[in-house]
């Protein structure tokens, strides 16, 4: 199924695309064990988490070739992967603000593609953007918690919550960007998916 409209499409063939997106699933789940065997359990949820919802697709429809684009889940992957390597406090918290933008990316994705959801454009990003948001605020409740009940020490002050906050919203409207222009315009995914699903509404 290879598409026309010379787009820069790696994968244009629903099969090799939801390959890939099992072999990076399965990466999240090799991440997320080797957080719990370093008993970083935050982040061994985490990246569980974003497996899974992954799999809501595949899941939904009985069909293993139901995936989102590898493209989301490299993206969910990548800061993941930067985080379980980070070794300076600031580059780790780029990357959890990355990680929670790419959550936010993959539920506006699964959204467009698989639910008869209509977003306008700018509502899109701003989407995106409040996504992002409130997945930082759960996330600073979970690490609040965490803090409370595992001893450790993930919130150090209100005006470093504040600024991760900033951060979170800027990357969010960022990640809203990707969105619109790449995965509403540019790649077109539903060649990528089997029985006409994601075709534009």
């Amino acid at each position: 199924m290879a598409r026309s409209g010379g787009t820069l499409d790696l994968v244009g063939n629903e099969r090799v695309n939801a390959g890939l997106g099992w072999a990076l699933v399965a990466f999240l789940a090799l991440v997320a064990t080797e957080e719990i065997l370093d008993g970083n359990l935050l982040w061994a949820g985490f990246a569980a988490f974003v497996a899974a919802l992954a799999l809501v697709p595949a899941v939904g429809h009985r069909d293993w070739t139901v995936m989102l684009p590898w493209e989301v889940l490299a993206l969910a992957a990548l800061p993941i992967l930067g985080r379980a390597v980070a070794t300076l406090s600031y580059t780790s918290r780029v990357t959890t603000y990355l990680s929670v933008a790419a959550l936010a990316l993959i539920v506006a994705v699964e959204l467009h593609l698989f639910t008869p959801v209509e977003m306008n454009h700018w509502f899109a990003v701003l989407f995106v953007v409040v996504a992002t948001i409130a997945a930082a605020g759960i996330w600073a409740v979970v690490q609040w918690l965490s803090d409370l009940y595992l001893g450790t020490a993930f919130l150090r002050s209100e005006h470093r919550l504040m600024w991760d906050f900033v951060a979170a919203t800027v990357i969010g409207g960022m990640a809203g960007v990707v969105f619109e222009w790449y995965f509403r315009r540019f790649a077109r995914v539903s060649a990528r998916l089997p029985d006409g699903l994601g075709e534009s509404r």
